[in-house]
């Protein structure tokens, strides 16, 4: 087997879809059974794995955010980049016909091997009005491209392999199920390990609530808000709401909301967070909130669960399979609901102790060993088609 994969989406730091990019080469070459992996950047083949001092050596993150986002925002940019790209793919990608290629973020390249490509959710078509119009438009036209060109699509979880095969009248036999997994550096810690970086953002171990994630509406933070501030002033004083995540399209009313509960001192927006003080963010937690709308997979909650931290969610979508029976539920648009087992989420401490525990056990059925050995196991099956 010769295995072309894009590395497109690995940016530094390491979020969502380039995590997952990452991991999931790392453990395929782990696996020592392909006999050839190489690598596409979205406009030519490379030998190596992008590392993160290439990428400081070229922009800051800040700098490629800022750029990433206006590109998004132009409707006129992306459709002209859209209709260019191709050409630059099929010239670099000629001579690799003989390649499997997978596409871990959604696209596919024009090219005449075999292909895989991985659907992490159907929010361009399901909630297309939580992001930017530009980039919702370049998107629906790219995915429809890549399941007319497809062999075989991978989604995080079986909600959305049903939903992929409901939706679009796939074939639900091409569509495989593998689930992600939380990173090494997610695990319990005490309050000694997470002091130096705690102080930095004014916490205390065991002090705060958090949520991690974009600040979009499709994330349900109004409702998340409106629970909170449903609580004793007491208990929101002692056990602050804290949020951190980029700034997401159509979020101004949220960062109002954000902003009112921060003048009444039982809120604060981190903004976005260094990849590497995240582990620590969640391990000082007392509890984790996660209310969304809609999940692909749900990433944070079992990050939170690896952390030893109790979680209350939505649910909604995929995050009944990620969470099992170890968080505590309530559907998306219930706020008296949320209020209550938010409560109990921060009070009851033998329902704490019993879901660190389970959810721990429920975290470690989740790895990117196994994603990577499923994986490959979907490519064989490709292959002998």
């Amino acid at each position: 087997m010769k295995l072309m994969i894009s590395v497109e989406s690995i940016r530094f730091p390491l979020t969502g879809i380039g995590r997952y990019s990452y991991e999931l080469i790392c453990h395929l070459n782990q696996l020592g059974l392909i006999e050839q992996i190489s690598y596409f950047n979205g406009r030519a083949v490379v030998d190596q794995l992008p590392t993160e001092q290439a990428h400081d050596a070229q922009v800051k993150p800040s700098n490629q955010y800022r750029l990433k986002r206006w590109v998004q925002s132009s409707s006129v940019v992306s459709e002209l980049y859209r209709q260019v790209l191709p050409w630059a793919q099929r010239r670099a990608l000629k001579n690799h016909a003989d390649f499997l290629y997978h596409g871990p973020n959604f696209y596919l390249p024009p090219s005449g091997g075999l292909k895989v490509a991985t659907f992490h959710d159907l929010s361009p078509f399901t909630f297309a009005d939580c992001q930017l119009p530009a980039r919702v438009n370049y998107m629906q036209k790219e995915l429809k491209k890549t399941l007319a060109t497809a062999d075989a699509l991978i989604t995080d979880s079986e909600f959305v392999r049903q939903e992929l095969a409901s939706y679009f009248n796939w074939p639900l036999e091409r569509i495989f199920t593998v689930p992600l997994a939380a990173s090494a550096e997610f695990y319990p810690r005490l309050s000694e390990s997470t002091r130096l970086v705690l102080s930095h953002y004014g916490l205390q171990h065991g002090a705060y609530s958090l949520y991690v994630g974009t600040i979009e509406p499709r994330k349900n933070l109004i409702t998340l808000l409106e629970a909170y501030s449903r609580l004793p002033m007491d208990v929101r004083k002692r056990w602050p709401l804290i949020l951190a995540g980029y700034q997401g399209w159509n979020s101004q009313s949220i960062h109002q909301r954000i902003e009112q509960a921060e003048q009444e001192g039982w809120a604060r927006y981190l903004g976005f967070t260094p990849a590497q003080d995240l582990p620590l963010l969640y391990a000082g937690a007392r509890l984790f909130v996660f209310p969304s709308l809609y999940e692909g997979f749900g990433l944070p909650v079992l990050e939170a669960m690896s952390s030893g931290v109790p979680v209350v969610c939505s649910n909604s979508s995929s995050l009944p399979e990620v969470t099992a029976d170890c968080a505590l539920m309530t559907a998306p648009d219930d706020v008296v609901g949320f209020t209550d087992l938010i409560r109990k989420g921060l009070e009851d401490e033998l329902w704490r102790v019993e879901a660190v525990k389970k959810g721990l056990e429920q975290a470690r059925t989740f790895s990117w060993s196994d994603c990577a050995q499923q994986t490959y196991q979907v490519y064989q099956e490709v292959l002998q088609k």
